[in-house]
């Protein structure tokens, strides 16, 4: 057994920051593969714009959620009228369409990637999970839940409340995009040096992995899977070249058995307020 490193405790912090952008997506029923691809848009636009035109680092993150979220917003409305199997054909397609985009565009360095960012540390990354934590907890608590809640449940029945379906998935889709552009810009200027190559598929699959084993009726289940299949490889580095496997091997022995995840329970506390306002 290895002990972890300062690298590996912020990978985590990473991908925990992915999982829940997936986890805020399926709080209204969708599920999105397309959070990476929202990373990538969040890492180079706060790299070039702190690399090339010298914008402070507060700034340029900033500017990366917010072009993220923009991304989101413009394709959001086209996407979100698929569903199911369509919708996740669909946001993989985004993955592939953002990557190819860096690959040819000279302006965004091409294949030869981006360089030179820097100021992000690990205590950066453990206070943006301690603060979109603390939103989320926050979230579980308000009337807003119940409504997120109602949707995913049944979305004829939330119509018939007055609940317009289509704009609670667009504002999801939207927050958890600017979550993802967060955790990009935090990435890349930590990482110092990405290319079109930080931003795979795989990556992709591998945070719906995490919020599928880790659980999706909770905030908390993201956070178990993401940290678990994240640091469990590089404590026993003899398994990390069969971590593909062992994450479809988990994924599959989950669905069998506990199909809502390892952490099935729904937060008590937006449970509790659903049951006294009926």
């Amino acid at each position: 057994m290895n002990i972890l490193t300062p690298d590996q405790l912020l990978l985590a912090g990473i991908n925990v920051l992915l999982a829940w952008s997936v986890y805020v997506v399926m709080q209204t029923g969708a599920i999105s593969f397309a959070q990476v691809a929202f990373a990538a848009i969040g890492a180079y636009a706060s790299g070039i714009l702190s690399t090339r035109y010298g914008v402070p680092l507060a700034g340029a993150v900033a500017l990366g959620i917010l072009a993220a979220g923009l991304a989101a917003f413009i394709i959001g409305y086209p996407a979100l009228r698929a569903r199911g199997l369509f919708l996740i054909l669909v946001t993989i397609g985004l993955v592939f369409i953002v990557r190819v985009s860096l690959e040819n565009i000279k302006f965004l360095g091409g294949v030869q990637g981006l360089t030179g960012m820097t100021g992000v540390g690990p205590w950066h990354v453990l206070a943006a999970v301690l603060v979109v934590g603390a939103l989320l907890f926050i979230l579980s608590r308000s009337s807003l839940q119940r409504i997120l809640d109602a949707v995913r449940e049944d979305e004829r029945i939330a119509a018939a409340l007055g609940i317009n379906a289509t704009y609670v998935r667009m504002i999801a889709f939207v927050a958890g995009a600017a979550l993802a552009g967060l955790t990009g810009a935090l990435y890349a200027h930590y990482i110092i040096f990405i290319n079109p190559d930080s931003f795979d598929i795989l990556w992709s699959v591998f945070v719906v992995f995490y919020v599928i084993l880790g659980g999706v009726n909770n905030m908390w289940g993201p956070v178990f899977g993401a940290m678990l299949l994240t640091l469990l490889p590089e404590l026993f580095h003899a398994v990390a070249p069969w971590r593909p496997t062992l994450f479809g091997v988990a994924i599959l022995i989950i669905l069998a058995v506990r199909p809502d995840g390892i952490l099935a329970f729904r937060m008590p506390t937006a449970r509790a307020r659903g049951r006294g306002g009926n």
